[in-house]
């Protein structure tokens, strides 16, 4: 298997990083605009494959369209080809076919879409046919599962004939990115409204608007840790915002208690070590990509931490909850449910005087997450290109920040 040696780099070099554009941001403006007729200006375009893959695809004029391991690119393709003109068969790697899509598929299915499992029920792949009639506009889905399948019915929804009235189940998890579809919908022109747990759009047409995916707070969260576990460090994070519609910029107020202190410019954000705090209480129900990140950073300062909000990670491109036990053992770190939901990550972290390999699991977030690590030690990283699905220029940022 191809790997990667991080040579230990307690100190960095005062550096600016060229972030990646928001994938989350660009896959919705691809569909937003190709709904609208392909009539708008999308500038900064994320390179990420999932991106990439959403732009191949919805271009190709192909029956089947293999998604990769775009979870995204998945469903947001799912609900669209409701919409088109021929069947689509939807499938991708032998993970995606393990990942549910059974809630969307079942929106999908009750205001009259035809859609057709065609391996095991539930999984990908799937046949679905074009809607012929909307036989109702009420739909209710489980608000804890995914935001993705919220948020792909919810950018079809003004090009159905009698729009929709989505009821969401329960717990609402990422909140945010639930919020930001919306947003960027108010931009391409879609009025929408969302009281309590029903949000309700109704048939309209999308505008023509000039659009500029701002940099991935995501990928943003990886230099935070470097930031917080080197001896040194000062660094520039380009294309940011202080008001985003990313929910992944609550890393800022989670990782001022982990030790760094953002400070915003008017072309990004500057990150600096100040103290941190020695136990921390975090739900990443709205922010679940950002799991790893923290967990990491507290194992290796030994800062007592309690996290909720973990429910959707077990459904990512890895069981992510299982992964990080299995690798945060690997410095004597435990990460324990304590109680039904809730986890407590208590560390006696360990250095080796031997590089320490990291399993990745065909997860871009399990390599970038540990990463950071090589401010303390030697890191080897195994299958290093899975970063490609999201920031593929990370390794060689991390060359720019260390000098190795």
């Amino acid at each position: 298997m191809e790997t990667i040696l991080l040579k230990h780099s307690p100190k960095l070099k005062e550096v600016e990083i060229p972030l990646p554009a928001s994938k989350s941001e660009s896959n919705r403006a691809l569909i937003i605009n190709a709904l609208s007729g392909n009539r708008s200006e999308i500038e900064n375009l994320s390179e990420a494959r999932d991106t990439q893959t959403m732009i191949r695809l919805l271009a190709s004029k192909e029956e089947t369209l293999d998604v990769l391991d775009a979870g995204t690119t998945m469903r947001f393709l799912t609900a669209f080809s409701v919409l088109g003109n021929t069947p689509r068969i939807l499938t991708g790697t032998e993970r995606m076919q393990q990942r549910p899509i059974k809630i969307l598929a079942d929106a999908l299915k009750s205001i009259g879409a035809k859609v057709k499992y065609l391996n095991h029920d539930g999984f990908p792949p799937l046949k679905v046919k074009p809607l012929k009639e909307q036989k109702t506009n009420q739909i209710k889905m489980k608000g804890d599962v995914s935001s993705q399948f919220i948020s792909a019915v919810l950018m079809i929804a003004p090009a159905l004939p009698f729009g929709l009235s989505l009821e969401l189940k329960g717990k609402i998890g990422s909140r945010p990115y639930i919020q930001m579809t919306l947003d960027m919908m108010k931009l391409f022109g879609i009025e929408s409204n969302w009281t309590n747990q029903t949000i309700e759009i109704r048939p309209q047409q999308y505008k023509d608007y000039p659009y500029i995916v701002e940099s991935d707070w995501s990928g943003a969260s990886y230099w935070y840790s470097f930031v917080a576990l080197a001896d040194e460090a000062k660094i520039k994070l380009k294309g940011l915002r202080q008001k985003s519609l990313q929910g992944d910029i609550a890393i800022v107020h989670m990782m001022n208690q982990l030790g760094v202190m953002s400070t915003f410019e008017a072309d990004g954000v500057v990150l600096q070590k100040i103290p941190h705090s020695n136990e921390v209480n975090f739900d990443f129900t709205d922010c679940p990509d950002l799991a790893q990140t923290i967990a990491v950073v507290c194992a290796a300062k030994q800062i007592k931490c309690t996290m909720t909000g973990l429910e959707s990670l077990v459904i990512k491109e890895t069981n992510r909850v299982k992964a990080l036990k299995k690798e945060l053992k690997k410095f004597n770190v435990k990460l324990k449910e304590i109680e039904p939901e809730v986890f407590e990550l208590r560390s006696k972290f360990e250095l080796s005087d031997t590089p320490i390999e990291i399993e990745t699991y065909d997860d871009h977030r399990m390599a970038m997450a540990f990463a950071p690590l090589c401010t303390l030690q030697n890191i080897v990283i195994k299958n290093p290109s899975v970063v490609n699905k999201s920031y593929p220029g990370f390794w060689k940022d991390i060359e720019l920040a260390t000098g190795l």
